[in-house]
């Protein structure tokens, strides 16, 4: 077995609250400084930035979770990661199919922008990203899980945005992979409020949306090699296979 050090929480320039410093190019350059193994995409209700960011990543060496952050119908941020091309465009066809009509003001919100290889921009989103598409969380674990991905509720200690801020309790047998803390809290204070959410594997990631923050909060993962099924084994602790909140990270 090897261990992984993992940044599963990662926004590029395309979400509206991304710096624009946040290229593929960039998000891969600082992973590769800061020893980051594992990379998850995970841009505001879109997924159309992991296919750039697996490519240039793969030259570093980094393996890549595509998927994106996606605000439920009760304004829960939920990440969503993906097997393959396919799984993912059949699933940015779903969030498309779902999103809000809020078109996105980038003077007050920012740029949502999709750029290819050499920074050029190709498409501009018109419609809101951050906005809560019409489904609710059980309607995108089910939608999630039929595509063979996985299902993590975000930072679910934030005041805002969050599964505990926005139902004030943890759903009887929500169907999650794991749960998500952010990198302001530890694993002990979680599980001192909320001691029902012992029974999930914990991870922890940065948020990023600025390349100094990228790293700020690991998950270390045990797989006997990196790919999208041995990180399913080691969110549910199979066969040797472990995930688990970096310590040394903080703030």
């Amino acid at each position: 077995m090897n261990t992984y050090r993992a940044d599963l929480h990662v926004h590029t320039l395309l979400s509206p609250c991304g710096d624009l410093e946040m290229s593929p190019a960039r998000i891969v350059e600082v992973a590769a400084e800061r020893g980051i193994d594992i990379l998850g995409v995970t841009d505001h209700n879109s997924t159309k930035h992991g296919a750039l960011i697996k490519k240039l990543a793969g030259k570093e060496g980094i393996f890549v979770l595509c998927g994106a952050e996606v605000t439920t119908r009760e304004e829960i941020h939920c990440l969503a990661f993906f097997e393959n091309d396919d799984t993912l465009l059949r699933f940015q066809q779903y969030l498309d199919e779902h999103m809000s009509d809020l078109l996105n003001d980038s003077h007050r919100f920012g740029y949502q922008v999709v750029i290819d290889e050499e920074e050029m921009i190709v498409e501009e989103v018109e419609k809101l990203l951050f906005a809560a598409i019409d489904q609710s969380i059980d309607d995108v674990e089910e939608k999630v899980h039929a595509l063979g991905g996985l299902f993590i509720p975000a930072h679910i200690d934030r005041p805002g945005m969050s599964l505990f801020s926005q139902l004030g309790f943890l759903p009887p047998g929500l169907k999650a992979d794991a749960l998500e803390i952010s990198r302001h809290s530890s694993p002990e204070e979680v599980l001192s409020e909320h001691p029902e959410v012992a029974k999930y594997c914990l991870i922890g990631n940065s948020d990023a949306h600025f390349p100094e923050q990228l790293g700020s909060r690991t998950t270390l993962f045990r797989l006997k090699t990196r790919s999208f099924n041995e990180i399913r084994m080691a969110l549910a602790g199979e066969n040797g296979r472990k995930a688990w909140i970096e310590t040394r990270a903080k703030g």
